[in-house]
């Protein structure tokens, strides 16, 4: 029996240092949340109603977006038909917060002719509404491009048809319609200013992966991807061989090449193809993530924007720790003093426990979890503090109670744990209930509180059966400790001399 009890408590606190110095050899620590990093928190409102499965879907697609981008420790939630998103840490977040409402609807259409910068009617008149114009004689046909595949250049130049000046820009990128579309100032088309596009014959849906890539052969950044299929593109690729082709991306132009401009005949992609244009090395990647994480299957607009400045985020944290800490404090203080020997077991328990939730909330951030630690986390440890706290008191006193009854504190020692076990694990096990229901029904920072002190609920467990259970025992067959002057057991117990022989 006593080596059993010896074993239990060596393997935990060897299990407690290892992990623990694991952790600080890895340089974890647990992840801040916002609240406490700082950082910011946008609110998305989808356009319209969608279902939860569609909800599901932009809520998965946003999070492989950051994730993409190399953001750690950033948060994806739904809440109230709205999607909330938190970076902690991130401190110029508009390039992402741009990047995560993109809702990248990709197409593939023919260029039927170009068009010049919109101009607007004289004061007083209107714009012309209705179908758009012919392209007619300014049409971007091959014949009437003549490509040099020598140079891999138009042998004519075809400028922009003024007739379409006075239209604007075409507003619902609807791809079974010809539309009138914008360059994109970022991607540096410069063949027009404004392109009029045919349907769409491909979709970005086809692509099956993207990246972005230096061409050192024209010293420009690309966007080099690889179709699901071969033939779809080269379908669309014949069809306008020697013509331009137009990647029309949320209503933009971001690129209109030329279609094998340097083959006198057209032969197969083998399904890769790259989009060029005067992409820096940022544009080339954020479209790359774009294209390889899929469209959001609807349009977001930003709902709030709310920022949180590292300052105040330090003095939440350090609020925090101050009542958290003062608060150990002053339990340690009175259970050393009530309980003498038995209270430096609360200690030393409460270190363990603290260790290893420390080892076991850090590698949880840097794991596919990436949980964070705010505010609410830190209420919710701290409140653990009390339920953890309480199983020791429950012992001791079932301890006292048993050793008042006339038994020795030697025999009382095994026999008041099985008592007191039994109701540490109903009080734990209803604080764990009441942790899972909150974290399934709840949303935001109360899912937080909610995990941590389920967390901490279930190590009170764990350290109760394998550090205390084994500890006290050893300490209660031990008559040098159970008897001492000042800080024994049955000093701790306020048990009489009759009682403690």
């Amino acid at each position: 029996m006593k080596r059993s009890l010896v074993v239990s408590l060596a393997v935990t606190v060897a299990l407690t240092i290892i992990v623990f110095a694991a952790t600080l050899g890895a340089g974890w620590a647990p992840k801040l949340g916002l609240d406490l990093a700082g950082g910011s928190e946008v609110v998305y409102k989808p356009a319209h109603a969608i279902s939860s499965a569609e909800m599901d879907t932009t809520v998965n697609v946003i999070r492989n977006r950051i994730d993409g981008a190399g953001v750690s420790g950033a948060t994806v939630d739904s809440q109230g038909g709205n999607v909330v998103v938190q970076f902690p840490g991130v401190k110029n977040p508009q390039a992402l917060i741009k990047l995560i409402g993109t809702t990248a609807q990709l197409y593939f259409r023919p260029v039927l002719c170009g068009a010049p910068a919109y101009t607007k009617p004289a004061k007083g008149k209107s714009p012309p509404t209705g179908a758009l114009p012919s392209c007619g004689q300014y049409a971007t046909t091959a014949a009437s491009l003549n490509v040099n595949t020598t140079s891999g250049l138009p042998g004519n130049n075809i400028p922009a048809n003024p007739a379409f000046a006075p239209y604007p820009d075409t507003k619902n990128d609807d791809p079974t319609k010809t539309v009138l579309l914008p360059s994109d100032p970022q991607s540096g088309v410069q063949q027009y200013p404004r392109f009029v596009l045919g349907p769409s014959q491909l979709k970005g849906t086809a692509i099956a992966s993207s990246v972005a890539q230096f061409d050192t052969q024209n010293s420009q950044w690309v966007v080099s991807y690889t179709l699901k299929q071969v033939t779809p593109w080269d379908n669309v690729a014949s069809a306008n061989f020697h013509q331009y082709v137009a990647i029309d991306l949320d209503g933009f132009v971001e690129s209109a090449p030329l279609i094998q401009p340097n083959d006198s005949t057209f032969s197969s992609f083998g399904g890769k193809g790259q989009i060029s244009g005067s992409f820096t090395q940022a544009s080339a990647k954020t479209l790359a993530l774009q294209l390889n994480y899929g469209s959001l299957p609807v349009k977001l607009t930003v709902l709030t924007q709310q920022t949180v400045s590292p300052t105040l985020g330090k003095s939440s944290l350090k609020a925090g720790l101050l009542a958290g800490i003062g608060g150990l404090l002053l339990v340690l203080v009175y259970t050393i003093l009530y309980y003498r020997v038995l209270g430096v077991v609360v200690v030393t328990g409460l270190l363990t426990t603290a260790a290893l939730l420390w080892a076991i909330v850090s590698a949880l951030g840097h794991s596919s979890m990436n949980l964070t630690l705010d505010l609410s986390g830190v209420t919710g440890v701290i409140v653990s503090v009390g339920i953890t706290v309480d199983s020791y008191i429950v012992y001791f006193e079932r301890l006292k109670d048993e050793a008042r009854s006339g038994r020795s504190v030697r025999t009382s020692v095994d026999r008041s744990f099985r008592g007191a076990f039994r109701t540490v694990l109903a009080a734990d096990l209803v604080s764990l209930a009441a942790a899972v229901v909150l974290y399934i029904l709840a949303v935001g920072t109360v899912r937080g509180f909610a995990f941590f002190l389920g967390l901490s609920t279930l190590l009170d467990v764990f350290t109760t059966f394998f550090f205390t259970r084994p500890l006290v025992i050893l300490l209660g067959r031990s008559t040098r400790i159970t008897e001492a002057r000042f800080i024994g057991v049955a000093r701790g117990l306020a048990l009489g001399s009759e009682t403690q022989a």
